[in-house]
């Protein structure tokens, strides 16, 4: 349903089941799942679909094994098999990832599990290889029944340096787990939020629409594309709005501290030597001051991150020259031979974690776990969704859902545990079956190889209709970026509701992510949008302008 037949709707029947403010991963979660139980369900963003904190994952689909020494056994648990399934629900976005711990020290780490435990221990401190093996077998443990990955591996220092020649000839061991590679956050959380939407009229969502304010029972929302007021009388409002879930509460008139969050930036580097370092495997280990980083393999580039800094205000986020500096600085503590320089950083990305606020020593303490905090707002049950992991998004919502339906009276007919998303339905695992599925692209759409292959890549089992679409409405290969066409731009404006440009760039794709939006580029695709949308030369102009601030700012 596009955005005006929404908005007119609404008019007409403002009296809905549940509104859901926030359209990161956890509100798009919420939204599918009620969608598929047949609940009348708005979600609203105040910016894009997955503009904030679900954007800016360190784009891994992982159970957290270094929980384990803060004692939380259940989230791990939880996340590892959240983990698989989404491997298993979503395998063109999210797909096993070798993962490289390397090792410096033996004995180190033996007793800080047990410090923290009682909170003894307010500082970090390197792990060694005992440490290490530990909890890479209670990892497998958690995972072992759905064997949707292979178990750990442990490497001496020979058999380490061979496997993997750029690491630091200072390592006494290394060791090899699985966790997943979130390949797109955005199209993921895009994806889900078209699904719910695809259960019928039922369920609709709108970005670029606000919280605005609670009034005699009712939620004034603000379109703010053209500043209209929108009431809606929902009988209940989940308050899915990440680490702005305190600010939204204080719009609807209570006063919450709910979310201490913590900030984490990246930066997605090109640099051949570097990438060829990491190949197909991420690797996860301690910088000198004991944080957690990685080095992660993304297409042609590499991510680096991440940072855990505290942060009083989200919209404040952004990655600074000195977090820029710390992450150039970690790569030379696993691959010392690789020197990196800031003209390779091709973007930048920042978010807020939305954690519960606690009174923790260091922001590595602060529990990842995920809560429903319950209050009424004028007689509206307002459930604040605190906390969570990506990975875990599944679960959570469906806990959400779960308390939503008793609150309306309803039952779960449907569970999403098992529900593919959109284009991983049937997808073809195997090298052969993939060969197969792209040879009837080209024989049936008569597309290039090279592009079948992209699309099959991007979209997963939906390339056919994709593919079909450019088919019909006659596609032409762009001249900026030869491997998109026209057709699949247009497919994009009519089907996935971006209404900017950087929302194409950023967040219907990678292009901005890995360094490609270049002036020709987005002069095309602003063309291509202008042309669809009916935009004036001044609104192309504004839109070009706005993508390149973003990007600048990235």
């Amino acid at each position: 349903m596009d955005r005006k037949t929404i908005i007119e709707s609404l008019k007409m029947n403002p009296e809905i089941d549940a509104l859901v403010v926030g359209a990161g991963i956890n509100g798009a979660g919420v939204f599918r799942d009620l969608a598929l139980n047949g609940v009348n369900v708005l979600m609203i963003d105040r910016g894009d679909f997955c503009s904030g904190t679900s954007a800016a994952s360190s784009h891994m689909a992982h159970g957290g094994i270094r929980y384990l020494e803060n004692g939380e056994f259940g989230l791990v648990r939880e996340a590892v098999a959240e983990r698989n399934r989404m491997i298993e629900n979503a395998p063109h976005l999210v797909q096993p990832l070798p993962t490289v711990i390397p090792i410096f020290k033996i004995w180190s780490g033996l007793l800080n599990a047990p410090l923290k435990f009682v909170n003894l221990l307010d500082r970090p401190s390197e792990r060694g290889a005992l440490v290490i093996k530990i909890g890479l077998i209670f990892y497998d443990s958690f995972t072992r029944k759905q064997k949707t990955v292979p178990t750990h591996k442990f490497f001496g220092r020979s058999e380490a340096l061979a496997r993997y020649p750029y690491l630091n000839e200072k390592i006494k061991y290394a060791a090899l787990y699985f966790d997943g590679e979130l390949l797109s956050p955005e199209r993921m959380t895009v994806e889900i939020i078209l699904d719910g939407e695809d259960e019928g009229d039922h369920a609709k969502a709108l970005n670029y629409a606000s919280f605005h304010k609670v009034e005699n029972g009712q939620v004034i929302i603000k379109d703010e594309e053209t500043g209209q007021l929108i009431t809606v009388k929902p009988k209940v409002i989940i308050n899915a709005a990440g680490p702005w879930i305190d600010y939204v509460n204080q719009d609807a008139g209570i006063i919450t501290k709910y979310i201490g969050g913590t900030k984490g930036s990246h930066l997605v580097i090109k640099n051949e030597e570097l990438r060829k370092a990491v190949g197909v495997s991420e690797f996860f280990f301690e910088n000198k001051d004991g944080r957690i980083v990685l080095c992660l393999p993304f297409h042609d580039k590499v991510i680096v991150g991440t940072s855990d800094l505290p942060i009083d205000n989200p919209d404040d986020a952004y990655c600074t020259p000195e977090e820029e500096e710390y992450f150039i600085e970690l790569v030379s503590r696993v691959f010392p031979t690789i020197k990196i320089t800031r003209d390779q950083i091709v973007f930048r990305f920042s978010g807020v974690r939305p954690l519960e606020y606690q009174e923790a020593k260091t922001t590595g303490q602060i529990t990842r776990d995920h809560s429903i905090k319950e209050d009424t707002i004028e007689g509206m049950p307002l459930l604040s969704l605190v906390g969570g992991k990506w990975t875990s998004f599944r679960a959570f919502s469906e806990q959400v859902a779960t308390k939503t339906l008793e609150t309306l009276g309803k039952t779960r007919a449907k569970s999403t545990e098992s529900l593919p998303i959109r284009g991983g339905e049937n997808l073809p695992l195997t090298k052969e079956a993939k060969e197969a599925y792209v040879t009837n692209l080209v024989a049936t759409f008569g597309l290039a190889e090279d592009y079948a292959k992209e699309l099959l890549r991007r979209y997963g089992t939906y390339a056919v209709k994709i593919a079909a679409f450019i088919q019909e409405n006659q596609g032409k290969t762009l001249t900026s970026i030869p491997n998109w066409n026209s057709g699949e731009l247009v497919y994009i404006l009519q089907n996935e509701k971006p209404l900017h440009l950087d929302d194409l760039f950023i967040r219907r794709s990678t292009i901005a992510w890995l360094g490609n939006a270049t002036p020709p580029v987005i002069e095309e695709f602003a063309e291509i949008m202008a042309n669809e949308y009916g935009w004036s030369a001044e609104k192309k102009k504004e839109e070009i302008d706005r993508v390149l601030s973003v990007i600048e700012k990235s």
